[in-house]
């Protein structure tokens, strides 16, 4: 025990300092540390308590003095005195603390078998008003990792002959529960040294699960989640994963090459064939550190909704085998191009690339079902890169803030431009578009297209100025090259020149008697 002094005030205008002693209580079990605070007279209340249930001896506490009680002295000696009292409980007690003791030293929440008997307790007496009423259960890793410890142990389900703590609450509990959330600590879990992400637990006792809610674990450490492969629809897993292979196919590394069932590749070797998440619509895998969309995503055909938000993605892959993803969000990743993303989406209604590293669009303009798309805090500069989202024929939302292209003059109607006759229909950036807006938008197409049809007509004006310069060149050439050689003496003789036999050839009216009768000249 370690002593620790506080002071008191009754009040700021009459002041009046109490001193109070607070003993420090560290407990190890293991490899597990932790502290508990408290004062003489809790050690008085525990004492009282274990007399009168456990009949121990009433002299083993050291005694109450009423003089000279807060001096140091005296302090110090009960300290050690106290100190004495909890390890003589302790030895008395080898297997189980009684439930007074357990809960005075936080056994209840810092040791497995305080931790087992306390969860199963509560279950005893709301276990089956939170099944009824179809409640999400809350559940930190340290319980499960005690769970699944006791488990291990193979010891009987009720050690201390208390039915109210037996194991089997648990156990019934777990199979019939619906809805579940693991949520552990970033550090270590209140005053111990335990971090619960370091701690590996079985999932493999709930049976029908539905939703399962997984945050600051171990994803490594997880065990048994595939177990509820045939029922589960929603699962979450954030702040714990390095992967989502470690997730969705934790047996990958123990085969050379898996796949599906149902979906054998039979140019490659199979070592393994893995059952599908069949009924798994909603996946939520953000705030990991996930790199890539990895071949697991094959295991996961009928899924839905897919947050990946928050990770270290730089390329979208693998995602042509989720034939039904409508709802897809690569918020926060790496993400620098989106070259032929149109092949891996093809049913895709929302889209969240917000908070990449996109500088063009030109991979979106084939995602022809998109309603929604977030492209907020990017590299996009050029208003020409929206035109490649401007012809999409569903699209209703669009964001586009906090890219350099927003600081643009006028930046919101030459965007709504680019979507012709269909910007009243289109929100931005989470604005409804005015009339008046459209009025300028209007205005801009009409300077649009004058521009174009400007081009246009310049373009065929240089067309036929060149297609002149070609004829006429293509005249004097085949007027120079050409060589008139008397071929008979009925016609005339060229006029001779200075300069050789080259002349121009003058127009001859020719008898159509003569074109089919039998003259030299034919």
């Amino acid at each position: 025990l370690q002593l620790a002094e506080t002071f008191g005030k009754r009040s700021s205008l009459e002041p009046l300092v109490i001193n109070l002693w607070v003993y420090i209580i560290q407990v190890s079990v293991g490899n597990h540390q932790w502290t508990v605070k408290h004062r003489y007279s809790d050690f008085h209340d525990l004492h009282e308590k274990l007399v009168s249930e456990k009949k121990i001896d009433k002299n083993l506490l050291p005694p109450k003095k009423i003089i000279g009680k807060n001096s140091k002295s005296l302090v110090e000696k009960r300290q050690k005195e106290l100190e004495i009292y909890l390890q003589t409980l302790l030895l008395k007690f080898p297997v189980t603390a009684p439930k007074v003791l357990s809960h005075f030293l936080h056994f209840h929440l810092y040791e497995i078998n305080g931790i087992t008997a306390a969860l199963a307790e509560e279950l005893f007496h709301k276990g089956e008003q939170l099944l009824m009423a179809g409640e999400v259960f809350t559940i930190r890793p340290l319980q499960l990792y005690a769970v699944t410890q006791q488990l291990l142990q193979g010891k009987p389900t009720c050690a201390n002959g208390d039915a109210k703590t037996d194991l089997g609450h648990i156990l019934d509990f777990t199979c019939r529960l619906k809805y579940l959330k693991i949520t552990g600590t970033g550090g270590p879990f209140g005053t111990s040294n335990i971090q619960e992400h370091l701690l590996p637990f079985d999932l493999s006792i709930f049976k029908s699960l539905h939703q399962i809610e997984i945050s600051h674990c171990g994803g490594k450490l997880i065990k048994g989640l595939t177990s509820s492969k045939h029922a589960l629809a929603t699962l979450s897993v954030r702040f714990s994963a390095t992967s989502m292979k470690e997730i969705l196919v934790p047996e990958a590394s123990e085969f050379d090459h898996w796949e599906p069932e149902d979906a054998l590749d039979s140019s490659c070797p199979v070592t393994a064939i893995i059952p599908t998440w069949r009924t798994l619509t909603t996946l939520d895998m953000s705030h990991n550190s996930i790199s890539e969309i990895d071949d697991s995503v094959k295991l996961i055909p009928k899924i839905e909704f897919l947050d990946l938000s928050h990770n270290g993605v730089s390329v979208v892959e693998n995602l042509q085998h989720l034939y039904n993803l409508v709802h897809l969000d690569l918020s926060y990743n790496k993400l620098t191009s989106l070259e032929g993303v149109h092949t891996k989406l093809g049913n895709i209604k929302t889209l969240n690339l917000a908070g990449n590293q996109l500088e063009r669009l030109c991979g979106l303009n084939k995602l022809y079902s998109l309603v929604n798309l977030d492209l907020s805090n990017n590299k996009i500069e050029q208003i020409d890169e929206v035109k490649n989202i401007g012809g999409l024929p569903c699209l209703e939302k669009v964001m586009l803030s906090s890219n350099p292209l927003s600081i643009i003059p006028d930046y919101r109607t030459k965007v709504l431009a680019q979507f012709g006759d269909r910007a009243s229909e289109v929100c931005l950036d989470n604005t409804v578009t005015t009339e008046k807006e459209l009025d300028t938008v209007e205005v801009l197409k009409a300077i649009q297209k004058a521009k174009e049809v400007k081009y246009k007509l310049s373009n065929s004006d240089k067309k036929i100025s060149e297609d002149s310069r070609l004829t006429a060149a293509s005249s004097k050439s085949n007027c120079s090259s050409l060589t008139v050689r008397p071929s008979s003496p009925s016609l005339p003789r060229p006029v001779s020149s200075s300069q050789g036999n080259h002349v121009c050839i003058l127009p001859l009216a020719i008898n159509q008697s003569l074109i089919f009768g039998k003259s030299p000249l034919l």
